[in-house]
């Protein structure tokens, strides 16, 4: 299996977990996390600042209107620099051979770079995703649970949005493969990502 294989994934809809899963089935590297910790040694930025802003693009509510005392021009230019050394990251990571990355526009970003990849896209409905969720953080307010969906798809589609220049986060025209996570359960899904790329070498 020489494919890289690219994660975009709603809040909740499991992507991290199905991304693990396939990366093991197939015997490659999983990288999300290691992405972070990458652009720490790289950027210099403080590792929570980067978890922060890496899919957060003008919310409303991010970290940089929390700070008064550092112009907002500042704040997009550091952003900006997150992202683009993400991207050499992505590509580097991708070069060393087969893999599995999640998230962080990588499927925009190989593709730019002319890397074959297979792009897929984890979605799922308001309660399944409501259920992980509090698996996740312990919530049990469905009031609470509804915001934090929100916040999070909105943030991920308006990152995606700008460095991808304008193409749509969640747009089934932009992955190989669209899952609903909720309906096909997380086993199903990796099952049948794995025959996919499998499929895509014959």
């Amino acid at each position: 299996m020489n494919k890289v294989i690219t994660i975009s994934r709603e809040y909740g809809a499991g992507g991290h977990s199905i991304g693990t899963k396939v990366a093991e089935t197939l015997g490659i590297p999983f990288y999300d996390r290691d992405i972070v910790r990458a652009t720490v040694e790289e950027s210099g930025f403080e590792k929570k600042l980067i978890e922060k802003e890496e899919e957060d693009r003008s919310t409303g509510d991010d970290i940089w209107k929390k700070i008064s005392s550092i112009s907002s021009s500042y704040f997009n230019d550091s952003q900006d620099a997150i992202h683009e050394i993400q991207k050499a990251i992505i590509i580097k990571m991708a070069q060393k051979g087969p893999c599995v990355i999640l998230g962080r526009c990588a499927d925009v970003i190989l593709k730019e770079a002319e890397i074959d990849t297979l792009n897929v896209f984890i979605h799922a409905d308001e309660l399944h995703r409501g259920v992980r969720v509090t698996e996740l953080t312990g919530t049990k307010n469905a009031t609470e649970i509804q915001k934090m969906l929100s916040k999070r798809d909105r943030a991920r589609h308006n990152y995606y949005n700008h460095y991808s220049n304008g193409r749509k986060w969640g747009d089934s025209h932009n992955y190989d493969m669209t899952l609903d996570s909720g309906k096909l359960g997380y086993d199903l899904c990796v099952k049948l990502i794995v025959e996919a790329a499998s499929e895509a070498e014959e």
